[in-house]
């Protein structure tokens, strides 16, 4: 080794006094904001609103959007039919490639196509017709 090149000890940072005090500085920043913010919050507490009632639904309470086509299909169908299609169409969709075992003609193919479109327009309208109503 020569005389140039320092010894590893030297360019180290010890665990104990140095970072252990790194730590508790943080810790003691985010307890003197904690404390901070709950003192702000007895001054001026904001006020809250009346009670939730689980029996009332808001007027302008929308789904999201990826759901929208789901509420609104229980606008045009009995409830029990409404839950079980999207139920009876994942499990169709899982269980599809087991079912269809025959070899893959031109009319599959068409007849595929056209179930995928005629789903896509109706969920597509469907989402549609709930997000102006």
């Amino acid at each position: 080794m020569t005389e140039e090149e320092s010894s590893p000890e030297e360019k180290t940072i010890p665990f104990f006094p140095d970072h252990i005090w790194t730590e508790a500085k943080v810790v003691i920043i985010i307890l003197i904001l904690m404390i901070l913010v709950g003192i702000v919050g007895l001054i001026s507490p904001i006020g809250l609103e009346p009670p939730a009632d689980p029996m009332v639904t808001p007027d302008h309470v929308k789904s999201d959007w990826y759901f929208l086509f789901l509420y609104e299909m229980l606008k045009y169908v009995p409830k029990t039919i409404g839950v079980l299609i999207p139920i009876i169409g994942l499990i169709l969709i899982m269980i599809w490639p087991f079912l269809d075992r025959r070899r893959d003609t031109h009319r599959a193919r068409n007849v595929r196509w056209l179930i995928v479109i005629v789903g896509s327009i109706i969920v597509i309208g469907l989402t549609i017709m709930g997000a102006l109503s």
